[in-house]
């Protein structure tokens, strides 16, 4: 059994970590990360790309048991172990990782990207497809009156993009760095759009037979 306070309790220490100013030299490389699913298994994929290019430079994949159910929060303790599996994997380090997640647009500050950010003790980016916590005013999300967050339409007749800093980067560069990453007609930035499609391919793949995988956990 998952004890979820508890849980809750660390995302509340760890939420006290969470630096919310640029702390990179070059963004030059930006990564992408998200995750598919095979029955119980994590499929997390990481596409690094250039930022000058936008061409990939690497992408690596891990599969790792899942062991804590979705839960709306805690997404970091599910997805986590699988994302770290796929990190150690690079060769290149991107200066910037995008998260399919929440940064501090989290209950308690504390979303994938910024969880993450920590363990990886890596600049990050949180960008949610739904709005999770807070309100939004004009295209800016308060929760606590704190600004945590913006949201971006990045495609006419779609619903936005919710664009939070996870780690090591402000608010105002987390949001220029989407944009920049935007390449129509794709709705999200373009490191997690290729991500999203890698670990997909990944996972039809193993389902269909045509890839052997290690599964750790």
């Amino acid at each position: 059994m998952v004890d979820f306070n508890k849980l809750k309790e660390e995302q509340l220490r760890l939420a006290k970590k969470v630096v919310l100013k640029d702390s990179f030299d070059k963004l030059e490389l930006i990564g992408g990360v998200d995750c598919a699913y095979n029955q119980h298994d994590i499929i997390s994929a990481i596409v690094v790309y250039e930022a000058k290019t936008m061409e990939v430079k690497e992408k690596v994949f891990a599969v790792v048991k899942a062991k804590v159910p979705y839960v709306n929060g805690f997404l970091a303790y599910r997805e986590g172990p699988a994302i770290s599996e796929a990190y150690v994997k690079l060769e290149n380090k991107p200066d910037v990782l995008i998260f399919d997640g929440n940064g501090i647009l989290h209950p308690r500050r504390c979303g994938l990207a910024s969880h993450m950010g920590i363990l990886l003790e890596q600049a990050s980016i949180g960008v949610a497809k739904q709005l999770l916590v807070g309100e939004a005013k004009g295209n800016i999300v308060y929760v606590d009156k704190e600004a945590r967050a913006k949201l971006i339409v990045t495609r006419e007749h779609s619903n936005p993009i919710y664009v939070s800093p996870g780690h090591k980067i402000s608010l105002k560069t987390s949001v220029e760095i989407v944009r920049n990453c935007l390449k129509f007609p794709h709705k999200l930035p373009e490191p997690l759009h290729l991500a999203h499609r890698y670990s997909n391919e990944i996972g039809e793949k193993i389902a269909k037979g045509e890839m052997k995988v290690e599964v750790k956990g």
